[in-house]
């Protein structure tokens, strides 16, 4: 099979550069890496000439495959040595000022067709290629570290880039092993414009103090299945590398209100408590392993009061059952005793809201979180709200951990951690497709695939329901009155037929 590169030119030697020069050689085509530092050049080479060693270890390359791709693999001593190159992929600092030159330098090394590419995971591709005499062979190459592992590459068109050069580098990235998905050129392409969510949105439930770093993490792969919590995913990622992203995209899209940056984020950048790296973010590590605060012990109640349930709760007739299985003496009269533990179920409001609107005692009154059906979660969550008794708090805590579940109590909110975090995502996923930034079924790709979600963000939306996370957003906005939660026309239009349409391409 022949290669659509056969030679390809990597410039930057860093993490990145040396991922992308390491599968490029191993799909078969000869890679000359450049660096303004040579000694960083062999640095890289030796490095991955490691990986490949470790990989022929564990049996997946064999002695002469790494012997091939070691030749393949060759140091460039200045730019002038990439003339040949059919391709060049550009992974240097992320920096306009910095780019733009460069590409502009590179246009005068390489042929005519040869196609220039950049790795730039925040930058316009168009500003970057502004400055060549033929922009129209630019594109946005978007991998994501570690790269061999990392299995999803975003190809950017930017204003003036020809449809075969998005299509041959898909192509490539293809016999690289990886998952090509197009975007168009806007801020932050398709995954860290679709990430936005995750981290912003349970920024702002800790600074309203619904909950602290570990409870909102622990409901959040307890309840939903991510494998990392947002505040475990920053300590990984760094705040020095993820809050300039949030302020850049933030600022690209003019103050979009549903991008806002935390100053939690910028309190702790500021402080170097940036993550994992120096030992301390959100939380502190000692040999690499986050230290995290012990749950709260279930407290010990010897007589838990009846339950009365709210006649709106969702999943109310799930909710009944629930409380059979755990043992509950269940009130079904048309309002609760004097004595009764209130339990409503909201999508959205905030529990003071419910029992006010609802005329129920709210110092008997709890909250739970029924977006996600209780058999598919291995946590509950139960809300307070300022006035209720802490008897009252304590028996509901009790009885709905008597099956052993987990059960984490947070602060009033409006749609508890769980709803506003995914409702949160599902409105920005479908924005993104209101906006045809990529096809519905690229999103639900690079999702996945770049940010390792449990489900896309459509087939969450699917899963829980478009109704559900429309009633969220809606009431959100309404108790709130903020922009932030202002619902996508494209999910307003979708909520009543589905959202992943993976076969659409408007």
């Amino acid at each position: 099979m022949s290669l659509t590169f056969s030679k390809v030119g990597v410039v930057g030697a860093g993490a990145m550069g040396r991922g992308i020069a390491q599968i490029a050689a191993q799909a078969g085509s000869t890679v000359l890496l450049y660096d303004t530092q040579p000694q960083a050049v062999d640095k890289a080479i030796a490095e991955v000439s490691s990986q490949w060693a470790r990989l022929q270890e564990k049996g997946r390359m064999d002695d002469a495959q790494v012997r091939a791709c070691r030749d393949r693999l060759k140091p460039a001593g200045a730019l002038a040595d990439l003339a040949g190159c059919e391709l060049v992929v550009e992974a240097i600092v992320e920096r306009l000022d910095v780019k733009k030159p460069l590409f502009a330098e590179l246009e005068g090394v390489v042929g005519e067709t040869a196609i220039l590419a950049t790795n730039t995971s925040s930058l316009s591709v168009t500003a970057i290629a502004a400055g060549c005499k033929r922009p129209q062979r630019v594109a946005g190459y978007h991998f994501f570290n570690p790269v061999p592992l990392m299995k999803v590459v975003e190809v950017i068109a930017g204003l003036k880039t020809d449809a075969e050069v998005c299509a041959r580098l898909a192509s490539y990235a293809r016999e690289m092993g990886h998952t090509p998905v197009q975007a168009q050129d806007t801020p932050g392409f398709i995954v860290n414009h679709a990430g936005r969510a995750y981290g912003t949105e349970a920024l702002r439930l800790v600074s309203e103090g619904v909950a602290d770093f570990a409870t909102v993490d622990r409901i959040l792969k307890d309840q939903v299945g991510f494998k990392l919590g947002p505040f475990e995913l920053l300590d990984l990622t760094a705040l020095d590398v993820s809050h300039p992203v949030m302020e850049s995209i933030y600022r690209q899209y003019y103050d979009e209100p549903r991008y806002r940056p935390n100053v939690i984020t910028a309190q702790r950048l500021a402080g170097g408590v940036v993550g994992r790296k120096s030992g301390e973010g959100f939380f502190r590590y000692v040999d690499g392993k986050a230290q995290l605060p012990p749950e709260p012990a279930v407290p010990q109640v010897e007589d838990i009061p009846p339950v009365w349930v709210s006649t709106r709760a969702a999943r109310r007739a799930e909710l009944f059952q629930l409380l059979k299985e755990l043992g509950a003496k269940i009130e079904t009269g048309q309002s609760p005793s004097l004595n009764a533990l209130t339990l409503v179920a909201p999508l959205g409001f905030d529990i003071t809201t419910v029992a006010v609107v609802e005329r129920l005692d709210p110092a008997r009154t709890i909250g739970i979180d029924l977006l996600v059906d209780d058999a598919a979660t291995k946590r509950r969550v139960l809300a307070t709200n300022p006035a209720t008794r802490t008897d009252m708090r304590d028996a509901a805590h009790a009885l709905f951990a008597r099956d052993g579940k987990a059960v984490s109590v947070i602060r009033d909110s409006g749609g508890f951690v769980t709803q506003r975090v995914v409702a949160a995502i599902v409105n920005i996923a479908s924005d993104i497709c209101q906006q045809r930034i990529c096809t519905p079924k690229d999103l639900e790709t690079a999702v996945t695939l770049g940010l390792a979600y449990p489900l896309g963000p459509l087939a969450m939306g699917d899963r829980w329901g478009p109704a559900n996370i429309l009633e969220v957003l809606f009431n959100m906005q309404t108790v709130y009155g903020d922009p932030r939660y202002r619902p996508s026309p494209w999910l307003r239009r979708r909520g009543a037929i589905g959202l992943s349409l993976m076969h659409e391409e408007e």
